[in-house]
């Protein structure tokens, strides 16, 4: 029997953010970087233990700056090519310990894509400010490495 997906109770944690970005890939490769390269492009490399499958967990670090943050979650909903939507916790600099909603939808656009990157349930404005900052330099960093070849 499959267990039904238990979505966090965002409903005392008001904040969250949105960024969209044209990215240069199309929705395949951006779907696959998000669910099977994470170290190709965002995480330590060796670090992560990812299999995208709803209710999975997964774990990988981050290393900025000399720093390592390790990042935890699990997948909640996944539709290939066009969405993935998967818990995200950080610690101190980062989510702070809570369980927040990532999702990233993928529209066709050109010869590359329309990305959609939702983030909710920050505790604090601080928090999603922190936030609203980073994630446009991480897509960023997404689209360069996934416009160079594999």
């Amino acid at each position: 029997m499959v267990e039904p997906v238990r979505v966090p109770d965002l409903s005392s944690r008001p904040y969250g953010l949105e960024v969209q970005r044209a990215m240069a890939a199309p929705p395949p490769v951006l779907y696959r970087a998000w669910t099977e390269r994470f170290d190709h492009w965002f995480a330590a490399p060796g670090s992560v233990l990812m299999r995208p499958a709803v209710n999975e967990p997964f774990f990988f670090e981050t290393d900025y700056q000399g720093m390592r943050s390790p990042h935890y979650g699990r997948f909640l909903h996944l539709v290939p090519d066009q969405v993935v939507e998967l818990t995200w916790v950080t610690g101190a600099g980062g989510t702070e310990g809570t369980e927040t909603v990532l999702t990233v939808e993928f529209t066709p656009k050109d010869s590359g894509t329309r990305l959609r990157l939702a983030h909710a349930g920050f505790a604090d404005e601080p928090t999603r400010d922190r936030h609203s900052q980073a994630w446009p330099l991480v897509l960023e960093q997404l689209d360069q490495r996934t416009a160079e070849p594999a």
